[in-house]
């Protein structure tokens, strides 16, 4: 528990820190424009209308009070007056109802508006990161930072804007108190003050506490997750994990229960003291308005009208400056959210070289020079002192047992990762020449742990190539290439079949009907390069090998690299690498291999000889 405190202490946001977020409010209300530039002024011009109705109904009501007692002391009674004051209150009344629930609408749905404009630049803005970055823990928790205050954001909108209302309705309010008795501003600025006092204490407390606890928020739904998923289901009840999962999750959610009871606790005991205070200074101008009414100075209106308007100039100060600190506070989830769309991820915007076409056919493929690769705070190396050429055309087999850096090559050449030091080539021209983007798009690449999108099956052979989605010649052909129609015929809505158990009417698959549908993915792309990274794991010995002949057969002069522990498999290959601790054992062809007897010969025949 003393380590949770040093580290809320470390993450405290000062008053000062708070205020200078407010910087990002102008972008803030420029992109919620941008969403919906009518709603938006229609909001305005409602906030405006309303802001200025509370004065005149304040005064209107005087005017009544006065006309009342008017005519109850006059023997001629004529009401005429008095019915238009009334009506004319009644109609402000009406519009005063129509405006604040046009507010609410427009606030709705522009917020609405402005939470999917913001969700979609998120994700969007993510696609951008490297995939080191990613794997980042610490920058993770700037992402969900990002992603945290969706729906706080609306209100941030809202407040901000009934914050720009309530300056109206106080200038309004003073302007009216003033005219009738100036010294009770003075009694009004004494009881703000305790308000003023309690929000500066503790502005930025709520949000250095949701900061402090990024990382922990994550392992909760992470437990949530793990506790309650189909995906964990079978080991969850097999191991009997639900009491450990469970408990794990109250005792972090009581860490956290504890500092944010502390904090309420706290601010609500301030807040009751500085209450005192200001209730007092209010009924100390209440007694003193009493008094003058009594002495005959004001006149019972004029009582009904300045104890209306300085409660009214009371409560909206108190809520102004209380909304004030709810502002800054939001608005430093809004600073985490524009600094996320600012920041710059991939090499691309470092490097001001202009960037070079693609070939439209690979001449001398690729090659690795010196490459060597640790991730950033780390000085393990993954991989080291790698030199090889793809050569165009070829299909290239990486071997090597788990952690060997296999994949780690693959997300390298695909400039997933950037090197540690040396470069990779493409026609002898280093790949970071090339335009990012465009480069990734020159692959077709299955991985083992490929995602199976609870979509439907024709989306999930899509993704290889989305915007072919409506050509379905193309999707019927990549599945009968990857066995995947066998999978269709099998479904009872075939293509429009829903897949996984999410949804209703959702179809889960095997492990080898999922693999057939992700090899369908590289088929869909008619790609330069294919990568297969162990794409049959998931299938029986016949499958395996029927889909690996063809595979071979369709991809004639195309360049390939093929990912599998299984030695059967890997021996089409034209050669194959051999990894050790990140770095080149042997390479060459399965003969050649085999005759130099080392590492791939004995993984070879330790393989063979549990088949026989």
């Amino acid at each position: 528990m003393p380590r949770r405190k040093k580290t809320l202490e470390a993450n405290k946001i000062n008053f000062r820190e708070s205020f200078a977020s407010l910087k990002f409010v102008p972008r803030f209300f420029k992109e919620i424009r941008k969403v919906n530039p009518m709603l938006f002024y229609a909001n305005i011009i409602g906030r405006i209308l309303n802001a200025v109705l509370p004065v005149i109904m304040l005064l209107l009501g005087k005017l009544i009070i006065d006309e009342v007692i008017l005519q109850i002391g006059s023997e001629i009674k004529d009401l005429d007056r008095l019915w238009l004051l009334v009506a004319a209150e009644f109609g402000l009344a009406i519009l005063s109802d129509l405006l604040s629930r046009g507010i609410s609408l427009t606030d709705a749905l522009l917020g609405d508006q402005y939470s999917i404009d913001t969700s979609v630049r998120i994700i969007k803005k993510t696609s951008e990161l490297n995939l080191d970055q990613l794997e980042d823990s610490e920058f993770y928790d700037k992402l969900e930072r990002a992603r945290q205050q969706t729906t706080g954001r609306v209100g941030l909108m809202s407040n901000i804007l009934t914050q720009g209302e309530d300056v109206i309705v106080i200038i309004s309010l003073l302007a009216g108190v003033v005219a009738f008795e100036p010294w009770l501003i003075i009694l009004l600025i004494v009881s703000i003050i305790p308000t003023i006092i309690n929000e500066i204490k503790f502005s930025g407390t709520s949000y250095s506490l949701a900061r402090s606890w990024t990382q922990e928020r994550r392992e909760l739904d992470y437990l949530r997750y793990a506790g309650a998923s189909d995906v964990t289901a079978k080991e969850v009840k097999l191991f009997g994990l639900s009491n450990y999962l469970a408990g794990r999750f109250q005792n972090l959610s009581a860490k956290y229960y504890k500092q944010s009871k502390s904090l309420a606790k706290q601010r609500a005991g301030w807040g009751s003291v500085f209450n005192m205070v200001g209730t007092g200074a209010y009924y100390g101008a209440y007694v003193f308005i009493i008094f003058r009414t009594v002495a005959g100075i004001f006149s019972i209106g004029d009582l009904t009208f300045l104890s209306g308007s300085f409660n009214r100039l009371r409560s909206k100060l108190q809520g102004f400056f209380t909304r004030f600190t709810q502002i800054t506070e939001s608005a430093l989830y809004l600073q985490d959210y524009f600094e996320f769309l600012d920041m710059s991820f991939s090499s691309e915007s470092e490097n001001s070289e202009e960037k070079l076409e693609l070939p439209k056919e690979i001449q001398y493929g690729f090659e690795f020079k010196n490459v060597g690769f640790k991730y950033p705070k780390s000085d393990k190396w993954v991989v080291r002192n790698i030199n090889f050429h793809l050569r165009a055309g070829e299909k290239l087999a990486f071997v090597g047992e788990n952690g060997a850096g296999k994949t780690t090559l693959i997300k390298l050449l695909l400039q997933f990762y950037e090197p540690t030091e040396g470069e990779i080539l493409l026609d002898h021209i280093p790949i970071q020449r090339y335009n990012q983007a465009a480069y990734q798009q020159y692959f077709g690449v299955i991985f083992q742990d490929f995602v199976k999108f609870e979509l439907t099956l024709r989306e999930n052979i899509a993704m290889g190539e989305i915007e072919e989605i409506g050509n379905q010649s193309r999707i019927d052909s990549a599945a009968q290439k990857s066995l995947a129609q066998e999978v269709v015929s099998e479904l009872p809505l075939g293509y429009a079949q829903q897949l996984g158990k999410r949804f209703k009417n959702g179809k889960d698959l095997s492990g080898g009907q999922w693999q057939k549908i992700a090899i369908a993915r590289a088929y869909m792309k008619d790609a330069e390069v294919l990568i297969l990274d162990e794409p049959t794991s998931a299938l029986d010995a016949r499958a395996e090998t029927e889909a690996f002949q063809r595979f071979i057969q369709l991809t004639q002069g195309k360049t390939a690299v093929i990912i599998s522990h299984r030695f059967s498999t890997v021996r089409i290959a034209d050669r194959i690498m051999v990894l050790k601790d990140g770095q080149v054992e042997e390479i060459g062809t399965h003969q050649e291999l085999m005759m130099n007897d080392k590492l791939y010969a004995e993984l070879f025949n330790l393989q063979a000889a549990g088949y026989q």
